[in-house]
C-alpha cells in the first residue's frame, strides 16, 4: 500500500510511570485528526512513525503496549519527558551523583 493513500491514524497511550503503557484512543481520518488536536490543545508531545502506530492500532483501547515494543516506547517517553523538562526520579541533571556496585548480581538480572 502506498503511503499517500494510506489512511491517517493516530493512537494515543497513557503511561502512569509505574505499568506498561496502554492504548487509550486510536481513530483514522477525523477521529485521529482529532486526537491530534487534543494533543496540540493539552501540550503532549507528538511522535511521528507511521509504522509504529500501525502495529498499535492493532491493539484493544486499554490493552499495555506488548513487550516486545518496551524500549521503542520507552525511548519516546523519555524523549517527551525530557521535552517537557522532566526526568525519572535520580536521574535530573543536577541531581548529585550517587555510586551503586553493580559489581553483584541482584534480583533485577
Amino acid at each position: 500500500m502506498n503511503d499517500s493513500t494510506a489512511p491517517r491514524q493516530a493512537i494515543a497511550l497513557k503511561y502512569d510511570g509505574s505499568h506498561a503503557p496502554t492504548l487509550t484512543a486510536k481513530g483514522d481520518e477525523e477521529l485521529a485528526e482529532e486526537i491530534l488536536r487534543i494533543a496540540r490543545d493539552y501540550e503532549v508531545p507528538i511522535y511521528e512513525n507511521a509504522e509504529l502506530v500501525r502495529l498499535l492500532a492493532r491493539m484493544e483501547l486499554g490493552d499495555s503496549i506488548p513487550e516486545e515494543l518496551y524500549r521503542t516506547i520507552a525511548e519516546i517517553i523519555a524523549f517527551a519527558w525530557n521535552l517537557k523538562g522532566k526526568f525519572p526520579e535520580g536521574q535530573e541533571p543536577d541531581a548529585p551523583m550517587v555510586e551503586k556496585d553493580v559489581t553483584e548480581r541482584g534480583d533485577d538480572y
